[in-house]
């Protein structure tokens, strides 16, 4: 189960940092004919897709950067309360009753 909630744990920090990076390079008008931009810029709207449309600011880059905050956010919340619940189980299960 640690295993488990290290993987959890490395996977919401890619997811994470997809995202975060992809609002960077929105936000700093990233060159989008660059394969990198590209494809980071891509996976970060798949990523944040869920997000998209919940706050429209007057500006693009703001709404851009809200929602995408929200969902590093959310994404984060939900990864350390899965690594919580996996941690919990796995101290749980390493105790024994002792009947008398």
């Amino acid at each position: 189960m640690v295993l488990a909630a290290r993987l959890v744990r490395l996977a919401a920090l890619v997811v994470c940092a997809i995202i975060a990076l992809a609002a960077i390079f929105i936000l700093l008008d990233a060159n989008a004919g660059n394969w990198v931009v590209s494809h980071v810029r891509d996976w970060g709207k798949t990523l944040a897709g869920p997000f998209d449309g919940i706050f429209h600011l007057d500006s693009a880059k703001g709404t851009v950067a809200l929602n995408y905050g929200i969902a590093i956010i959310v994404y984060a919340i939900v990864a350390g309360l899965i690594v919580r619940l996996l941690a919990a189980t796995t101290v749980g299960s390493g105790r024994r009753r002792v009947v008398t």
